[in-house]
Formats: structure tokens, sequence, C-alpha cells
């Protein structure tokens, strides 16, 4: 099985996204994920499953945590030390998808 970083080396660069908004299906703001040190790897991640699945949708979700690889063990053995892949499991267990919003650099 792969791991994060092999991945991570398959999605398209980010370089042009400075934050990623995630809205609930309502429009809502609930999140926001930055492009910074810490969190640049979790942009790649959404912005790639938001272009191919048209937002965190149920099969994306599963996806992401298939790409989040030895992460995803990692997160649901310790909750709270993964907030990207928490909410992908979250959305699993609530059956509820999510919107995005890029806001470039």
């Amino acid at each position: 099985m792969p791991t994060f970083s092999e991945n991570l080396a398959k999605l398209p660069t980010v370089d042009h996204v400075a934050q990623i908004d995630l809205k609930n299906m309502q429009g809502m703001l609930i999140d926001i994920i930055e492009n910074k040190p810490g969190s640049a790897g979790s942009v790649r991640v959404y912005h790639y499953l938001g272009q191919k699945h048209g937002g965190i949708t149920l099969a994306a979700a599963r996806e992401g945590l298939e790409i989040y690889a030895e992460h995803t063990d990692d997160a649901l053995m310790n909750p709270g030390k993964h907030p990207n892949i928490d909410r992908l499991l979250t959305l699993l267990e609530e059956q509820k998808e999510i919107r995005m919003d890029l806001l470039l650099k």
C-alpha cells in the first residue's frame, strides 16, 4: 500500500491556492484549510478531491482516506490529531457532503 507521501506526489500542485473554504450544503462556512506548512498536504488532497468529485462527496471522503494512507490509521487511533482526516471520517459517519471554494493567491 502506498504511503501518504507517495500518494501526495501523484497529485497536482496547488501553489496557486491560498486556502480552501469548506462550506455545508447551505453555503455556511464551516472551516478553512490554509496553504501553509502543516496543512499544505491537506490543501492538495482536498483540492484534488474537489476537482474530481465536485466537492467533498461521500466517494471523495472515501478516496481521501485512502490518499491519507497511514495517517488515516493514526487519526482513527488519535481523534483530534488530524482534523482534516477527522472531517472525512465524520462526513462518512453522518452521510453528509460539503462544498469547497478556493481562494487563489
